[in-house]
């Protein structure tokens, strides 16, 4: 299921949900992260991909390492760290500034 237009759009969710989870002034855009999963599943099920694959793709221990490595790459590449939360707002802030993928998944509390 490595298809770019399935993945990048997963990881925004999964990044504005780590974003959320560890910067105290934003808050992840909850129905609008569901809804963006919907569409992804429903565009997976369009490219021949069934929902049992799909959730063995999400379930994958192997996928979710590899996404949060992704991820921890993409957070040190910004000079984020999980010692210090305010990285993590400055981050969001700068994402939800640009209008970004991930930004449009968050909003101040």
């Amino acid at each position: 299921l490595s298809v770019a237009e399935i993945e990048e759009p997963l990881f925004a969710v999964a990044v504005a949900k780590e974003v959320s989870d560890h910067c105290d002034s934003l808050t992840a855009r909850f129905w609008k992260g569901v809804g963006e999963l919907r569409r992804l599943r429903t565009r997976a099920n369009e490219l021949g991909y069934s929902d049992s694959e799909i959730r063995a793709y999400i379930g994958s221990d192997t996928e979710k390492a590899r996404m949060r490595a992704k991820g921890e790459a993409l957070f040190a590449s910004h000079g984020v760290s999980y010692d210090k939360p305010e990285t993590f707002c400055a981050f969001g802030r700068a994402e939800i500034k640009k209008n970004s993928a991930i930004g449009v998944l968050l909003r101040a509390k």
